[in-house]
């Protein structure tokens, strides 16, 4: 299923040192497409997330939450094990606080992420 280029629009705001990266799915920013499957999602989920930062010198060590909300709550377990490979390892940076729930998400989406990350300094 693929989404409209305007509802890509506005997908960060910054506030000073803060990003807020608003309710990303795995839809391809390029061409609106899904995936697929929940681990296929999450990989293009995590992927656009790394995209993201990048644009403002960040990374995912810079993530100080994450909002992740699943078509069904049973899709946990399989977004985790992806999700936690891709976080910086615990002894480098600490974990970011998370929250997940159960939700209707729209355009045949799986799983959905809301980050908060500080600007990289440099």
């Amino acid at each position: 299923m693929a989404l409209a280029d305007s509802d890509y629009r506005d997908e960060v705001t910054r506030f000073g040192d803060l990003l807020f990266l608003k309710a990303q799915t795995g839809h391809d920013p390029a061409t609106g497409v899904l995936p697929g499957g929940v681990e296929a999602q999450t990989h293009s989920l995590v992927a656009k997330i790394d995209a993201i930062l990048d644009r403002f010198g960040s990374t995912k060590a810079d993530i100080l939450t994450v909002t992740l909300v699943f078509a069904d709550i049973h899709l946990f377990k399989a977004v985790d094990v992806i999700y936690a490979a891709w976080l910086p390892p615990r002894e480098e940076v600490p974990l970011p606080a998370c929250t997940a729930y159960a939700a209707a998400l729209p355009d045949g989406a799986l799983v959905q992420a809301e980050v908060v990350a500080a600007v990289a300094r440099g």
